[in-house]
């Protein structure tokens, strides 16, 4: 159980493999480079799924599906998007099996070879804006606000479960726009959605900011990112949001008729987030003992274990709890009572402990006699034990307690490991430590590429509250007018 996890001190990146397994969120498949999310772990996903979409829903967006195959022509017409992704791209070239005539199981149809091969979607730009070109005639048919749930294959070669996987689930929003100031309005308004959901939902402070030229979408003209500091000083990039021009308009010829009757292309975004966010949330709040939840997002947020000796005691117990069960889920606070028996009382509060239930409550045959129940918080382990009539009360308050007292000591946490530095001796003095790096930079692609070299390194986003400030490159010496953020990363 969670006693014999890997220390994060003495080897995070092992307690976070164990903790992912032990916790039961997911495991490697069959498949190398993909993972099978597990009941649990899906049930998180489906929490984050659940607030997002209603935010999405409550800024005008509807949900459509599109193919999971896209034509390799589509990724030729827009020649960055094709060099930043054809590395990834996984390709289906024949649509048919065989048995094989010598015995050996199924081959691959050499007659089945189609005429153009397809790729397995890393990201679906080409085919929604190949879609686009036929919904969208007139101004009349703009906004155009749509998002898909979906998978992606990016085909990494090096993979951790839910980090980085070579198959992985996600949202992805497209959007076509009569204007670049309504476009880039959008960029920015879902921006700003995902760093809602990641402080109020996830509890994980983070950073909105603007990616260098280097490290933009490919095909985009300018990308926006929410980036979040992990328990271990690296930092990890949280979600991003493209404005993306007119350069897919232009290469899938999606035009409009303007109110002045003119024929334009439109603008476009996209954005997204993944199931990188699992990681996310398990890296930012969770300690040696396993899973530490945000109660927004906890599949179960209060745990209540009967601690009896036979049957009466625990039908006592029973009677004396369902009440306050069915109160609790009216409340619209999710509830197991784990009234199995083929567990101990303390097998079951290590267990619930390593999956991050925020509340665990227990009762026993004493408590029954004083009218108390013991609520354990998983946050900071403490126990306390208190009257039973007004726990309801005590334990929404503590669900909300909860909430915030995570994201205040994840943002201590960030607040402590960000440092303002002027040199390169600082620098690289303080990129020992971990952490987020505020620096000078020249803002060139020369001196960023320099860096990354010389450190691992790189420029995690130019904070879209960074003030104007005279200064000199770290690296180089040469004048800079803001600081941006650099962190190694994941």
């Amino acid at each position: 159980m969670s006693k014999s996890l890997p220390s994060r001190a003495d080897n995070y990146s092992e307690w976070y493999n164990e903790l992912v397994k032990r916790a039961d969120l997911a495991e490697n498949s069959a498949v190398r480079g993909c993972m099978i999310i597990k009941p649990y772990g899906y049930s998180i996903w489906e929490k984050m799924q659940r607030a997002l979409d209603d935010m999405f829903k409550e800024t005008g967006h509807t949900n459509a599906y599109f193919p999971l195959f896209i034509p390799k022509s589509f990724l030729s017409k827009e020649a960055s998007h094709v060099e930043g992704f054809a590395k990834e791209c996984a390709v289906v070239t024949h649509y048919r099996l065989k048995n094989d005539p010598n015995g050996g199981g199924v081959i691959v149809d050499p007659d089945a070879k189609l005429e153009e091969e397809l790729i397995v979607r890393p990201t679906s730009e080409t085919v929604i804006w190949s879609s686009y070109k036929n919904w969208i005639q007139s101004y009349r048919d703009l906004p155009l606000l749509i998002n898909q749930w979906a998978n992606v294959v990016r085909w990494e070669m090096r993979t951790r479960l839910f980090l980085r996987t070579a198959e992985f689930l996600w949202q992805e929003g497209h959007t076509a726009h009569a204007t670049k100031k309504e476009a880039i309005e959008e960029t920015e308004q879902m921006l700003e959605v995902y760093a809602d959901f990641a402080e109020n939902f996830m509890a994980m402070p983070v950073v909105k900011g603007i990616k260098t030229a280097n490290e933009r979408f490919a095909g985009a003209d300018e990308t926006y990112c929410i980036e979040a500091l992990m328990q271990d000083g690296k930092a990890l990039q949280a979600g991003t949001s493209h404005f993306l021009g007119q350069n897919f308009a232009k290469a899938f010829d999606v035009k409009f008729l303007s109110k002045e009757n003119q024929l334009d292309y439109v603008w476009g975004t996209s954005w997204g987030v993944s199931t990188r966010l699992m990681g996310a949330l398990i890296m930012a709040h969770s300690d040696d003992q396993g899973l530490v939840l945000p109660p927004k997002l906890a599949p179960i947020q209060v745990v209540i274990v009967p601690i009896y000796k036979g049957e009466e005691q625990l039908n006592a117990i029973i009677e004396k709890v369902n009440p306050l069960v069915k109160s609790l889920r009216k409340s619209g606070v999710s509830v197991k009572f784990d009234t199995s028996d083929n567990q101990s009382p303390g097998f079951k509060f290590a267990e619930y402990e390593l999956k991050g239930v925020p509340i665990r409550l227990a009762i026993g045959n004493r408590d029954m006699e004083n009218g108390t129940i013991e609520l354990a918080r998983r946050d900071t382990r403490e126990k306390t034990s208190m009257a039973f009539d007004g726990i309801e009360q005590v334990v929404l308050d503590t669900l909300e307690d909860i909430q915030t007292k995570i994201y205040a000591k994840a943002l201590a946490f960030r607040t402590e490991k960000t440092h303002v530095v002027n040199t390169w001796d600082e620098f690289n003095a303080k990129l020992e430590e971990g952490g987020f790096i505020s620096a000078h930079w020249d803002g060139s692609s020369e001196t960023e590429e320099k860096i990354k070299e010389l450190t691992k390194a790189t420029i995690r986003c130019i904070p879209l509250d960074a003030k104007e400030e005279a200064g000199t490159c770290i690296l180089t010496g040469n004048p800079s007018n803001k600081r941006v953020l650099f962190a190694r990363a994941y």
